[in-house]
C-alpha cells in the first residue's frame, strides 16, 4: 500500500498494491498493521458502511460531532464517484478548505478521512457501490452536516445541478459558517470535560 498525501492535513489517499492476472484481479482493501505502518495513525475501526446510489445521488456534507466524531477510511466498490472532504478542525491549519477526488472500481483508492471533516460524495457512473470504515459508531444526536450547495465552499460537484438527487434531510442542512458555529473548538471540549 501506498500513501499519498492530499492537499488537507491529516487526509491521505492510499492506492492499494493491486495483483491481475488473466483470471481477473485480488487486493487487501485493509490491512490494520500495513495501514499504521503507511500512515503512522494507530486507529481502530468499529463499523462498516455500505451504500449503494445510482448515477447523480449526492450524499452529505455529513459529520459528527464530539466524543462521537468519526475518521473513516473509504472506498468504491464499484462504480465512480466524486468524493469531497472538508477540513471543520478549527485548530488546523487547513479549516475552511476542501478536496476532491474520483474513487472508482478501476483505481482503487481509498481516502482516509481523519475525525473533524465533513465528508461527502455524487455518484457519477450508473450506479455506485461506496463502503466506509468507521472508528467511532455512527451517534444521531451528534450528527451534523453542511448544504451541498454552500457559497463559501463553492464545491464543484462535477454534474450538472439539473442531475442531483438528494434527500429532503440534506437540502435543509445548514451553510457552512452556522454548521461551524454549533461545533465546539478544542478549549471548549476540554473545557466541559468531553
Amino acid at each position: 500500500m501506498e500513501l499519498q498525501k492530499s492537499p488537507l492535513k491529516d487526509c491521505f489517499i492510499l492506492k492499494p498494491n493491486v495483483f491481475k492476472d488473466e483470471r481477473g484481479l485480488f487486493y487487501e482493501t485493509y490491512n490494520q498493521e500495513i495501514f499504521e505502518k503507511v500512515t503512522g495513525l494507530k486507529t481502530a475501526f468499529v463499523q462498516d458502511n455500505q451504500s449503494v446510489s445510482s448515477k447523480g445521488v449526492l450524499r452529505g456534507l455529513h459529520f459528527q460531532t464530539g466524543n462521537m466524531a468519526q475518521a473513516k477510511l473509504v472506498r468504491v466498490v464499484s462504480g465512480k464517484v466524486l468524493d469531497i472532504v472538508v477540513d471543520l478542525r478549527k485548530d488546523s491549519k487547513t479549516f475552511g478548505e476542501s478536496f476532491s477526488i474520483v474513487l472508482d472500481n478501476v483505481e482503487h483508492l481509498q481516502l482516509f478521512v481523519p475525525r473533524g471533516f465533513a465528508h461527502g460524495f455524487i455518484t457519477l457512473s450508473k450506479q455506485s457501490i461506496f463502503s466506509y470504515k468507521c472508528d467511532n459508531y455512527y451517534n444521531k444526536a451528534s450528527e451534523g452536516g453542511i448544504i451541498y450547495n454552500d457559497a463559501t465552499l463553492a464545491i464543484d460537484w462535477h454534474l450538472p445541478k439539473e442531475e442531483f438527487i438528494i434527500s429532503e434531510k440534506d437540502l435543509e442542512l445548514p451553510g457552512f459558517q452556522e454548521a461551524v458555529n454549533l461545533i465546539p473548538s478544542p478549549s471548549q471540549r476540554e473545557g466541559s470535560g468531553n
